[in-house]
């Protein structure tokens, strides 16, 4: 393992509290890939394999069905963690992980991570304290589902995503409407309507790749 990419582990929230001694005992385990976008990483139901520490990129991870239909569950970014899930109890995969821009990984076999983590109780803790908080994500993204209406849950997203921009808002790149579907639950087609209507009442506004919200959103659709 080169020691860029060791410096890089060692930039890892969940390895921040390890030596950097024991960190390169975890480091002669790990290899280093590059994915381009849309490459689809792990697939739900896989028997559980390496852990995957996001060096460079954003992936998504989501759920589908046979025929298609594809909720988005979380998003995650350079030094972040995933496929720890089945790497700790063992079953199959719970869900999909696919590259939404060309990406770096560092994959550390399961075996190996498990013998390492029993000697690194502290790196655990931070995993566990990872979990809790998709957890939380998960609980709210569920209350969502199940209490807010489609516009109120698309009105949430785009204010996730949104960066403020003067006196306006700006989304770069600019999702899809089937994106924006899979991120709500709901239909391609409901997305479309709703942000035709946003455009029209000049709300917000495609600017090539990007997408600005020039004002607050309404309350209601």
């Amino acid at each position: 393992m080169s020691d860029p990419v060791l410096a890089r582990l060692r930039e890892i929230p969940y390895f921040s509290g390890v030596s950097p001694v024991d960190l390169e005992r975890l480091a002669v385990y790990a290899i280093k890939k590059t994915y381009p976008k849309n490459t689809v990483l792990i697939n739900e139901g896989d028997e559980a394999g390496p852990l995957f520490i996001l060096l460079k990129g954003k992936v998504r991870a989501f759920l589908s069905n046979a025929s298609g239909r594809m909720v988005t569950l979380s998003t995650q970014e350079s030094g972040s963690i995933f496929g720890e899930l089945a790497l700790l109890d063992g079953e199959p995969r719970s869900a999909s992980v696919m590259t939404l821009e060309p990406a770096v990984c560092i994959l550390i076999p399961r075996s190996a991570f498990q013998a390492w983590l029993r000697e690194h109780p502290d790196a655990a803790l931070s995993i566990i304290a990872s979990l809790t908080k998709r957890i939380r994500v998960l609980t709210e993204s569920v209350r969502g589902l199940a209490l807010t209406d489609v516009y109120g849950r698309l009105v949430k997203a785009l204010s996730g995503m949104a960066v403020a921009d003067g006196g306006t808002w700006l989304i770069e790149p600019r999702p899809s409407h089937r994106d924006l579907a899979n991120l709500v639950g709901c239909s391609r087609e409901m997305i479309s309507r709703i942000m035709k209507d946003l455009v029209r009442g000049q709300y917000v506004a495609a600017e090539g790749r990007r997408l600005r919200i020039n004002r607050k959103l309404p309350e209601s659709w």
